[in-house]
């Protein structure tokens, strides 16, 4: 992989999260910098899910010079938009900012 590579994933990873972020009802009470590391990571694991069990499409889409296939990035995507909700239950569940009665 080259430098540009790396950039390109980081990137997408973190449009990815934000979609993901955006596609979730409510308010998520994640930073944004946990959002787009989640983003990234989707990206590789769809990347990867999509790879072992061979789900491609014959429909691309190109940016860049690059071609990008739906099926990888709804996977990708779909990835995202349950880690963002995993952060988002892990981090209301051990916030200290309760109200108290």
């Amino acid at each position: 992989m080259h430098a540009q590579d790396y950039i390109s994933a980081i990137i997408f990873g973190a449009l990815i999260g934000v979609v993901a972020r955006i596609l979730l009802p409510g308010r998520q009470q994640i930073g944004i910098i946990l959002t787009v590391l989640i983003g990234m990571g989707a990206a590789v694991a769809g990347t990867w899910a999509a790879d072992r069990w061979d789900w491609h499409s014959t429909h691309t889409f190109e940016v860049t010079g690059r071609s990008f296939d739906w099926l990888v990035v709804g996977v990708q995507v779909g990835i995202a938009v349950v880690g963002v909700a995993l952060a988002a239950l892990l981090v209301k569940a051990f916030s200290t900012d309760r109200v108290r009665d």
